[in-house]
C-alpha cells in the first residue's frame, strides 16, 4: 500500500500560522482544505494544498476574508497574488534564488560576503538582508521553494551576519537592551538584523535567541539592568495570541523598561498600548533609540547614556 506524504496538522499550522482549529473549520466550512488521512487516521496535508493555504493565508494578510479566497482554485489565487509577486524584482534576488534550487550553500555565502563587504555592515542590513528576509518568505508562499531550500538560503544569511556582528566593538553603552522572539515564533533572523543595528549605534544587547518563555524574559530582565525588551514578530505569527502576549508582557514589566515590538507581523498590532513601541523599518532603530536617550532617567544619564558609535573590529 502507498505511502502518503504530506503535513500533519500540527506541522501545518506551525509552518502556516494558522490555528489547527481554523484549519478544521475551513474543512467543514468550506470544503477546503481536503486532507488524506494516514494509518491511524490522523490528517495529512498533501503538497499541492499546502501551496494553495500558502497563498490563502498571504490574501487574508491582505485583508481579504476566507469565504472570498477558499474556493478558489490555484490559478486564481496565484493571479490575486501576483501584485506582492511583483513587487520582489532585481537581478539579486534572481541570482540567490538560482543558487538556492542549485541547493550550493558555499555559494550563497560567497555572494553574500561579497555584498556584506561592498556595503558596509549598516547600509547591508538594511538594504540588502532586511529585504531579503521578506523575499524569501514570498518565496516559500509561493511555493518557489522547499522548505528546505528557505532553510537553507536564511541559515547562510544568518550565518553571515552572525560574523559581522560579532566583529562589531561592544560598548557598556545605554540602552541595555534584551532581544528575543517569543514562543511559537521560530524566525529569529530579524533579531540579528535588529541587534546589528543597535550594535553599531552604541547599545548594549543581550540576545536570548528565539521563542524565549515570558516568565524568562522577566527573569532576565530582573536579573540585568534592563532598559528595553524587544521583540520580532514574522508574518506568521497569529494575531490574536501576538496582541494578548505583548499586552500580558508590558503589564507584567517594570514600567521604566520600554517594550519593542518589530518585524512584519507588528503590523497587526495596529495601535500600540502604552509603553509599546512598534518599530515598522530597520531604519526607525536609530531614531528610537535617540529618543530613549533623550528621555532617560537622571540616574541612567549619569552612567553616560549617549555613547560613540561602535566599529568594525577590521574598520
Amino acid at each position: 500500500m502507498k505511502k502518503e506524504s504530506g503535513l500533519t496538522i500540527s506541522a501545518l499550522a506551525q509552518e502556516l500560522g494558522i490555528g489547527k482549529d481554523t484549519l478544521r473549520v475551513w474543512e467543514r466550512r468550506y470544503g477546503f482544505p481536503r486532507p488524506l488521512r494516514d494509518a491511524n487516521g490522523e490528517r495529512l496535508y498533501p503538497p499541492d494544498q499546502v501551496a494553495r493555504l500558502r497563498l490563502v493565508r498571504r490574501l487574508l494578510d491582505q485583508g481579504m476574508r476566507p469565504v472570498q479566497v477558499l474556493g478558489l482554485p490555484t490559478e486564481e489565487l496565484m493571479e490575486l497574488s501576483r501584485p506582492v509577486a511583483a513587487a520582489e524584482g532585481g537581478e539579486l534576488h534572481s541570482e540567490l534564488l538560482r543558487l538556492v534550487r542549485r541547493h550550493d550553500a558555499q555559494a550563497l555565502q560567497q555572494e553574500l560576503r561579497k555584498m556584506l563587504v561592498r556595503e558596509g555592515l549598516q547600509r547591508f542590513v538594511m538594504d540588502t538582508a532586511g529585504p531579503l528576509v521578506e523575499v524569501i518568505g514570498q518565496w516559500w508562499q509561493r511555493g518557489e521553494i522547499e522548505i528546505f531550500e528557505e532553510h537553507l538560503i536564511t541559515e547562510q544569511l544568518h550565518r553571515v551576519l552572525r560574523e559581522a556582528v560579532s566583529q562589531v566593538t561592544a560598548v557598556d553603552g545605554r540602552p541595555r537592551v534584551l532581544i528575543t522572539t517569543l514562543p511559537n515564533e521560530p524566525h529569529a533572523l530579524g533579531l540579528l538584523l535588529a541587534e546589528a543595528m543597535m550594535r553599531l549605534d552604541g547599545a548594549q544587547c543581550t540576545p536570548l535567541g528565539a521563542q524565549t518563555p515570558e516568565s524568562q524574559i522577566l527573569a532576565a530582565v530582573h536579573a540585568g539592568d534592563t532598559d528595553i525588551v524587544a521583540l520580532s514578530f514574522s508574518d506568521f505569527f497569529a494575531p490574536s495570541p501576538m496582541r494578548e502576549a505583548v499586552a500580558r508582557l508590558r503589564e507584567a514589566l517594570p514600567r521604566r523598561v520600554e517594550l519593542w515590538c518589530g518585524g512584519a507581523g507588528t503590523a497587526r498590532l495596529k495601535k500600540a498600548p502604552p509603553g509599546v513601541y512598534l518599530i515598522s523599518r530597520l531604519a526607525d532603530i536609530q531614531s528610537q533609540l535617540a529618543r530613549w536617550r533623550e528621555a532617560a532617567p537622571a540616574e541612567v544619564k549619569g552612567e553616560s547614556v549617549t555613547q560613540p558609535r561602535a566599529r568594525r573590529r577590521d574598520a
